[in-house]
């Protein structure tokens, strides 16, 4: 077995699972499975993904047991620094040295499109989990690749949608400035203005800006009924944080946040979050199903008691979901893999009534939250409260509008 230290871009110690006595297939490269957590570990989105989506993917090796052939699993992890050129040398590694055969995780756009195009027609599979662009089901379409949780097209136009309904008529944006930030905007207004609605204005920012007061202030003095923050991780907490100081939810304007987590919420506090807007996929407390995974997430070494991300929990569905896939096929090669996975239709334990459509897309439902007052909250992480649930046949865009002619 070829060795998985620790190399130059930090890749993690193998956690090697043997999950059951007997060899895997002949079919399977080097009789061993290998999935690799590339993500952002110390960084803006070290808390939604981080080591505990590293936690998540070792959960799904553990559950999937050997898949009853004696499947050998080991889960590997590097931090792509939210640099694209950092995530491709790595996934170049994990290729054409390591052995690696899916990549799974990767928040951060860039990041995403990058590994996208590395893998692109390889024996490799993407699990594109928390790679919000919808190019990847777009122009950027893959065989090798699956997209769950999230897009900026669900995202932007799902959350537009729901607050239109609710009277959000005029809009302005504060906009991290790469793709993710970029795409979501561009959703949002495209449906806002063909449903009668007005942007007013948009503001630019850098990732992992510190001081948000122009951008907001701009944002207040717009008038604008939605402010909607179309960044993510730390940017959208700190926005949220200085928005709170100036008052602005207490002047009428309301808050959204397009890309925002539970973790976010508990950073920032229910003081501060209170009545903030969000689309999310998951949420650990919806039913008995995401309860119990969400307590063995909390119960894992390193999480002291953190209930899962939406992402850390596209984590587990999406690799577990391909170590299935590798066991009814026989084969880790991402030509076999990835049909086999677009044949699933059914209940995900995690994200409910999901199909994997022939363009890679997961479709599931999404959910509009409200954030609770701090005496609405009843328990750690007792957050959010259901305002709606989009069915998930609206919340993606149709398969004949994706712009992807991938369909075998």
């Amino acid at each position: 077995m070829r060795g998985l230290g620790v190399g130059r871009f930090g890749i993690g110690l193998a956690l090697a699972l043997a999950c059951a006595t007997g060899s895997a297939r002949a079919e399977i490269s080097d009789n061993v499975v290998r999935v690799g957590v590339l993500n952002d570990i110390s960084g803006i989105f070290q808390d939604t993904n981080g080591m505990g989506s590293v936690e998540a993917a070792r959960m799904a090796a553990e559950d999937f047991n050997g898949g009853g052939k004696g499947i050998k699993v080991e889960i590997v992890y590097a931090d792509h620094q939210n640099k694209a050129d950092v995530g491709s040398a790595i996934a170049r590694k994990w290729l054409d040295v390591e052995g690696v055969d899916a990549v799974v995780d990767v928040p951060n756009s860039a990041v995403g499109l990058a590994i996208n195009t590395v893998l692109r027609d390889s024996r490799m599979t993407f699990l594109a989990s928390s790679t919000a662009s919808s190019d990847l089901t777009g122009k950027a379409c893959s065989p090798n690749t699956i997209q769950w949780v999230n897009d900026a097209w669900a995202t932007g136009n799902t959350t537009a949608a729901a607050m239109m309904q609710r009277g959000g008529k005029d809009w302005y944006f504060v906009t991290v400035d790469y793709a993710l930030g970029k795409g979501i905007e561009a959703e949002a207004t495209n449906y806002i203005e063909k449903h009668g609605g007005k942007v007013l204005g948009s503001s630019k920012h850098p990732l992992g800006t510190s001081d948000f007061a122009s951008f907001l202030l701009q944002a207040q003095n717009s008038k604008a009924k939605v402010i909607g923050l179309a960044n993510a991780g730390g940017d959208t907490i700190n926005a949220v944080k200085q928005a709170a100081e100036f008052g602005i939810q207490e002047g009428g304007q309301t808050m959204v946040a397009f890309l925002l987590f539970v973790n976010d919420v508990h950073g920032m506090g229910l003081k501060v979050a209170q009545g903030l807007q969000l689309l999310e996929a998951f949420y650990w407390d919806m039913n008995d199903d995401t309860r119990a995974f969400a307590k063995r997430f909390a119960a894992r070494p390193g999480m002291n008691g953190k209930m899962p991300s939406g992402n850390q929990a596209g984590v587990y569905a999406s690799t577990l979901a391909y170590l299935n896939a590798v066991a009814a096929t026989g084969s880790d090669d991402a030509k076999v893999v990835v049909p086999q996975m677009k044949t699933f239709k059914g209940k995900d334990r995690l994200f409910g009534e999901t199909t994997i459509r022939q363009d890679g897309r997961v479709i599931h439902p999404m959910y509009l939250f409200e954030v609770k007052k701090p005496e609405e909250s009843k328990y750690p992480y007792d957050y959010y409260k259901l305002i709606a649930t989009i069915p998930a046949d609206q919340a993606f865009r149709p398969l004949a509008d994706g712009g992807c002619s991938l369909v075998k």
